[in-house]
């Protein structure tokens, strides 16, 4: 883990102790990405951190308090989520400069990966169980945001940088006096890109519903319950295409099969602007998470050359 990192978890555990959890002092750390996710054990609780999302995403609480939302929500009807923890108030708490919100832990098959003909009619109960949520959503949330991501990133400085990993502003590029992470002209393109794409999406005048928003197989999880969704943090409303458009882009499976499990009439040609704005998406975070996580470089530069193949001018 980073500072950022170590400094969340600390978080976690300060703000869980403050509520009278008793943890250890070494929680598992389940993921550590866009968040942090820290199971505290030996309770049934798991911290989620906003990380790297915070840096983007501005108040983080926000986000989190959707994802609580909707999660409580489909909980409280007995949908197969992962719910809200019972053994604290969830949050969204705020701490030392921290966003975050408490879940309950429940042990899965870290190994398992849904496969399309699973995930397709579980994606299709969701949306209905989802049909008469009332909270506040965004349109296509984790699309419309780009723009606000990339005047972030277009703000950052080394100084910025080495607040979150004092051994990460070593690795930035300075060439020609550029001070920058980010190559301008890349944010450029993806900003070119947004607003082609929203421009071929409005076109299609498509229905909306709320959505799942990052409705892909790894935030299925095979538990002893059954299949839990989980990660409800961009959910948004839109078109169905774009819950579809994400499932069927990570399924491993071929569009046909994959939609064919979710078993409704789509039309192909629909999906095709919202595979566009999921690749554009990709690009833009992989700059983001790229940031914090070297390792993450070399895929973080494979949707950027497709970015700059599809708009680059």
């Amino acid at each position: 883990m980073d500072d950022l990192s170590r400094r969340a978890v600390s978080a976690a555990l300060a703000v869980a102790r403050g509520l009278g959890l008793p943890c250890s002092d070494q929680p598992e750390i389940l993921a550590d990405g866009s968040n942090v996710l820290a199971h505290l054990v030996p309770a049934p609780v798991v911290a989620r951190v906003a990380t790297t999302t915070a840096l983007v995403r501005r108040p983080p609480e926000r986000w989190l308090a959707r994802d609580l939302n909707i999660g409580g929500y489909l909980a409280a009807r007995s949908f197969p989520v992962v719910p809200p923890s019972r053994e604290l108030p969830p949050g969204p708490h705020l701490h030392d400069g921290f966003a975050l919100t408490f879940w309950e832990f429940i042990e899965h098959d870290r190994n398992y990966v849904a496969s399309a003909p699973e995930v397709g009619p579980f994606l299709r109960d969701l949306h209905t169980a989802l049909r008469d949520y009332g909270g506040p959503l965004r349109h296509l949330s984790p699309f419309a945001e780009i723009p606000e991501w990339l005047d972030e990133v277009g703000s950052w400085n080394p100084d910025e940088v080495a607040s979150w990993n004092p051994n990460e502003v070593a690795s930035w590029n300075t060439d020609q006096g550029d001070t920058s992470k980010v190559n301008p002209a890349d944010i450029a393109i993806l900003r070119r890109g947004f607003a082609q794409v929203s421009a071929d999406i409005n076109e299609l005048n498509l229905p909306e519903r709320p959505l799942h928003g990052d409705a892909h197989k790894k935030n299925v999880l095979k538990t002893s319950r059954g299949l839990l969704w989980t990660d409800f943090e961009d959910a948004c409303c839109g078109p169905l295409e774009w819950d579809l458009a994400c499932f069927v882009r990570t399924s491993l499976e071929s569009p046909d099969i994959a939609l064919a499990s979710y078993a409704a009439h789509i039309n192909p040609d629909h999906l095709q602007p919202f595979f566009a704005a999921r690749d554009l998406q990709g690009a833009a975070w992989g700059l983001i998470l790229s940031t914090r996580f070297p390792d993450r470089k070399a895929r973080a530069d494979e949707w950027m050359a497709i970015a700059r193949s599809r708009y680059g001018g």
